[in-house]
């Protein structure tokens, strides 16, 4: 069995990330789950957080925020496909403050239904990525 797979997000403008990797921490819909090299198939829908890089002594090489989307597991490989991902080290506080400020307001205002789920989920995103600064800057993020 090989000690790496690879790993790669994937997002509407671009290629983020194709690598080996030893182990990778997802936001799956139903719960975090890791992948490890030979993983049995899976396909996941991703919620709003911090996707962990991480080596096989389990320390943080990487943090890559994704908003949503999925990920398709197989044995040599775990491809994300995301609305959008960014590295939580260059996400700044006051981006995701201003965001959740939006996506607060946009929900007060939402006067449809369908207006009002869209407004819940940038909430939901903008909510993740103040946790994912938070984690980052209490020293979760800080081992890179």
């Amino acid at each position: 069995m090989a000690d790496t797979f690879l790993f790669e997000i994937v997002t509407p403008a671009h290629q983020m990330i194709s690598q080996q990797s030893e182990l990778v921490v997802l936001p799956g819909g139903d719960g975090n789950f890791g992948v490890l090299p030979g993983h049995a198939p899976l396909l996941s829908t991703l919620r709003p957080g911090t996707i962990e890089i991480r080596d096989k002594d389990l320390k943080v090489l990487d943090q890559i925020f994704v908003e949503e989307g999925f990920a398709e597991v197989t044995g040599e490989r775990c491809t994300v496909l995301a609305e959008e991902a960014m590295r939580v080290d260059e996400i700044t506080r006051d981006d995701a403050e201003e965001r959740l400020k939006r996506a607060h307001d946009s929900l007060l205002v939402a006067d449809t239904f369908g207006v009002r789920i869209g407004a819940e989920r940038e909430l939901r995103a903008a909510e993740a990525m103040c946790d994912a600064i938070d984690q980052y800057e209490a020293g979760a993020g800080k081992s890179h």
